[in-house]
């Protein structure tokens, strides 16, 4: 964290010198146009020649100083989206292509103009209870959720190694969630803030699906909220395993979690996780996007590929809204790549002596 304010303090240091180089020369210039035109007598000279002379001189003041400021802003939001792309990494990191038996394939589409950042959220890990994925969406998109992202995802990555069961890793992520909120609060609303106060920002809250698959394609979930994922089998079928409960930080969880078992995810199967973003997409007549049937004929080719199935969704939200996405969309999918190894003779032999 020292570091990156550090690098970040540095880049605006450096910016600052720049746009001043950039300033100081037509200003100069400026200043002795107009010194000139005040006190040398020879600026009061009516001959067509030196007119010309003077307007030409302010003219390139001008445009000078023009560039200048153009020049500037252009470095300045050149610095704003390195930062933002640093953000992204650190933040948002791309999943490992393979993981303990699954492929695995994510992106996102941010709705804010030329952001790269937003209020989505997703991760997968290999642990000792199996794969375990977070998909989630904060309210709201674009720098100003990035907090929020950065507690439930920093609160996952610990907790998907140390919980042996889903129900405390989701437990983890409120009150990781509640901390970040409380700590906002106070930053807010520092006068009514002197001790543990109910947060004012209960309008924040984060929709999180939670996934635990086992070595034997066993899918777990824990739903706050948030859309069921797609199974893909030559087609895309909807898991609609139960009610989700409300987004975390609307209401306390309650004291039983519903743990669905969602399906069991066969050898060459794969799960499609996405944010609402995609299903909630419009075109200019009001359309929604159809998000299933494009996963559908995605899941047709042979063999799936998850980074091919992201890419035609990709393609086809930005072909359907023109571009112009009112929110984020992340999705994540993720296929069962471990192969049964059928029980050998000798294997059946000893078994069988052993009973």
């Amino acid at each position: 964290m020292i570091r990156t304010r550090s690098w970040t303090a540095a880049c605006a240091s450096a910016l600052g010198t720049g746009r001043g180089l950039a300033l100081s020369l037509p200003v100069l210039w400026l200043v002795l146009v107009v010194v000139w035109q005040l006190t040398c007598p020879l600026a009061t000279d009516e001959s067509m020649g030196l007119r010309i002379a003077t307007c030409a001189a302010f003219l390139i003041a001008v445009v000078c100083l023009v560039h200048g400021v153009r020049l500037g802003a252009a470095r300045e939001l050149r610095l704003v989206q390195e930062v933002a792309d640093a953000a992204q990494r650190v933040l948002l990191r791309p999943p490992p292509p393979r993981l303990d038996g699954l492929t695995v394939a994510a992106g996102q589409l941010c709705a804010g103009r030329g952001a790269v950042v937003g209020g989505d959220l997703y991760e997968a890990v290999a642990t000792p209870y199996g794969v375990r994925v977070v998909m989630g969406d904060v309210r709201g998109h674009g720098l100003g959720s990035l907090a929020a992202v950065a507690a439930v995802l920093g609160s996952f990555r610990e907790a998907a190694h140390d919980e042996p069961d889903l129900a405390g890793v989701l437990r983890r992520l409120e009150r990781a969630l509640q901390r970040h909120l409380r700590e906002r609060a106070r930053a807010e609303h520092p006068a009514s803030c002197a001790g543990a106060p109910d947060s004012p920002l209960a309008e924040e809250f984060v929709t999180v699906l939670l996934l635990e698959i086992r070595s034997d394609g066993l899918v777990l979930a824990l739903n706050c909220g948030h859309p069921w994922p797609y199974r893909l089998c030559g087609g895309a079928e909807p898991l609609l395993p139960g009610d989700p409960l409300p987004p975390l930080g609307s209401f306390p969880l309650p004291a039983e979690l519903p743990l669905y078992r969602c399906t069991r995810l066969l050898p060459g199967e794969a799960l499609c996780l996405h944010t609402d973003g995609a299903e909630d997409a419009r075109d200019r007549a009001g359309r929604f996007f159809r998000l299933q049937e494009v996963l559908a004929r995605a899941a047709l080719d042979t063999p799936l590929s998850p980074a091919a199935v992201v890419h035609c969704v990709q393609r086809e939200l930005l072909r359907h809204t023109g571009g112009r996405l009112a929110d984020d969309v992340a999705l994540m999918v993720l296929r069962n790549d471990r192969v049964r190894v059928p029980a050998q003779p000798g294997a059946v032999r000893t078994a069988q002596a052993q009973r």
